[in-house]
């Protein structure tokens, strides 16, 4: 059994450099590799494309890359609540590319599959597929759409053993599966570190071969990003 556990964030992002190209885990708020996150604002990297389903929020998750300009293009399905993100993407400072979530998922899981491309109905007729190839199924039309390529997979789970089987939880789990394997280098930050054998193995989402590195996360803030509660 390959042990795949580093000893902190600082190690499992030995290689970061700029002008790289990272998937990010999580929807919104939720499941977001925090730790990792915060590496890479220390770092200081520059010049990064940023494949995410969407950039977190003024001053927490990607936000706090796009306040430092660090990055230079996001690949995501929508701008959300970060209005730093709408401001550089309407200026013309930040390149975005903007993907249906469901394409956005199976480009992911085309890399992690090993397959190039896939073919999706989404965007037929519309700007998105111009200049790309198109093709009939069945008496449908369908865009090709390249699988996505990134130096690094940033993933959060709940739970992990040191051989990089991975459990998430609930809502948490979102992208953060399909991104595992999608890149040369997968790095997990997981709640609880244990040892193998102790997950069930029918547990288990996504199994250790897709991990290079795994370490415990520590400090989560778990923010929400808009809190509604119903009045008494």
């Amino acid at each position: 059994m390959i042990i795949k556990t580093v000893d902190n964030v600082q190690e499992a992002l030995k290689g970061v450099k700029d002008g790289m190209t990272f998937m990010l885990g999580g929807f919104g708020l939720c499941g977001i590799p925090e730790n990792a996150i915060s590496e890479l604002v220390r770092l200081d990297a520059k010049n990064l494309t940023c494949i995410s389903n969407n950039a977190g929020v003024d001053d927490f998750g990607l936000g706090l890359l796009l306040h430092k300009k660090q990055i230079d293009k996001m690949v995501s399905s929508y701008v959300g609540e970060n209005e730093i993100f709408e401001k550089q993407m309407l200026s013309g400072e930040l390149d975005v590319e903007l993907v249906p979530q469901g394409t956005l998922a199976a480009r992911c899981q085309a890399a992690q599959q090993g397959f190039p491309a896939i073919y999706t109905p989404a965007g037929y007729g519309t700007e998105v597929a111009q200049g790309k190839e198109t093709r009939e199924f069945n008496g449908k039309m369908y865009v090709l759409e390249e699988a996505f390529k990134a130096d690094f997979a940033f993933v959060k789970a709940w739970k992990g053993d040191k051989a990089g089987n991975l459990i998430f939880k609930g809502t948490a789990r979102n992208f953060n599966p399909v991104m595992c394997g999608s890149a040369t280098i997968t790095v997990a930050e997981v709640e609880e570190l244990v040892e193998p054998g102790e997950l069930d193995p029918n547990q288990i989402h996504i199994p250790g071969i897709f991990v290079q590195r795994i370490f415990q996360g520590e400090n989560y803030e778990k923010r929400i990003e808009q809190r509604t509660v119903r009045s008494k």
